[in-house]
């Protein structure tokens, strides 16, 4: 394992968030503040509470799994991308350096951007709602494979991305939806039985309804069940990289 070639490329990576300070941190961070003022204040005082749990409290877990979703996807993506675009990635995959230790260094600069402004925000609600965290092993441990999975989610996407256009096309128009319409604002109870149904088919449900059950021990899906999910999407990440690697997809044409 190449370390030094795996460190370069996640400092350069990590030195470009340095770059663009408002827009990797402090634009989805007073994003977040919005929504805790107009959702957890205005909406949340109309909601007494969702499972014995304050309504600003219960959508803390939720604002931050949409923040982490969306910065791991694009620095993901953005990542690789951006060499592809100007031609350096040539010079990377000539070089003397493995798989892993490309994917490590973009994949790991990714989620530790997603890892800091995700707890940035945990540590902002506690200025707005109170935030207990009953699981703490548990919520780190949904916090860092959901900012791996996702980060190695957008990697992929960079890679298969031939333009700008295709590169915002998911993190954009595909995992918002999915994550307003994943349990993020409410629980999927209050839901008629067909749309309930229908959630359990969105896959965000799964991330958002165990990540919150490691603050407060309420879930609509099984905690279990939901880990399980999220180490799946991992594995199969993981083998469409090797794929994309062996066979140079998208990357030696």
């Amino acid at each position: 394992m190449n370390w030094q070639a795996m460190k370069s490329i996640y400092l350069f990576e990590m030195a470009r968030t340095r770059r663009t300070l408002l827009q990797s941190v402090v634009s989805p961070v007073l994003s977040t503040s919005l929504y805790f003022i107009v959702f957890g204040s205005a909406i949340g005082s109309r909601i007494q509470s969702i499972e014995g749990v304050s309504y600003g409290s219960f959508i803390t877990p939720g604002l931050i799994m949409l923040s982490l979703l969306t910065l791991c996807i694009s620095n993901g993506s953005f990542g690789i991308y951006f060499p592809k675009f100007t031609g350096t990635i040539y010079e990377i995959l000539s070089s003397p350096i493995a798989m892993p230790e490309i994917v490590g260094g973009y994949v790991g600069a990714a989620a530790t951007k997603g890892l800091i402004v995700g707890l940035i925000i945990l540590i902002t609600a506690w200025f707005f709602v109170d935030v207990s965290i009953a699981h703490p092993v548990m919520m780190v441990t949904f916090f860092v494979l959901t900012a791996v999975t996702f980060s190695l989610f957008g990697f992929i996407i960079g890679i298969w991305a031939t333009n700008f256009e295709q590169l915002s096309l998911i993190p954009s128009l595909v995992i918002p939806p999915l994550t307003f319409l994943g349990g993020c604002f409410y629980s999927i109870n209050m839901l008629p039985p067909f749309w309930q149904t229908v959630s359990h088919f969105n896959p965000v449900l799964y991330l958002v309804s165990g990540f919150r059950w490691s603050f407060y021990g309420i879930a609509d899906v099984n905690p279990w069940i939901s880990l399980a999910t999220i180490t799946f999407f991992l594995v199969l990440c993981l083998g469409l990289v090797n794929w994309i690697f062996r066979s140079g997809y998208r990357l030696k044409s």
